[in-house]
C-alpha cells in the first residue's frame, strides 16, 4: 500500500522519531511504513489520519496506481 506520510510529515518539519512519539510507535515502525514495508493495523491508520487531521483515503492508497 502506497502512503503520502513521508510527505506530510517533511511538510511538518517532522522527523521520524517526531511523528513516531505522536504516534506512541517506534521510529522504526514509522520508517517501515513509509517505505512501504509494513501497511499499519486500522487503528494506528486512523490514528495516522487523526495526527495530521486528514481521512484514511488521503494518506493511504491501494495499489501502486491508486487501483
Amino acid at each position: 500500500m502506497m502512503n503520502r506520510l513521508k510527505v506530510l510529515r517533511a511538510e511538518r518539519n517532522w522527523s521520524q522519531a517526531d511523528l513516531a512519539e505522536r504516534l506512541d510507535v517506534s521510529r522504526q515502525s514509522v520508517n517501515a511504513i513509509e517505505t512501504g514495508k509494513y501497511d499499519p493495523s486500522l487503528p494506528l491508520a486512523f490514528k495516522i489520519a487523526d495526527v495530521f487531521g486528514l481521512t484514511i483515503e488521503e494518506i493511504f492508497v491501494r495499489g501502486e496506481e491508486g487501483a
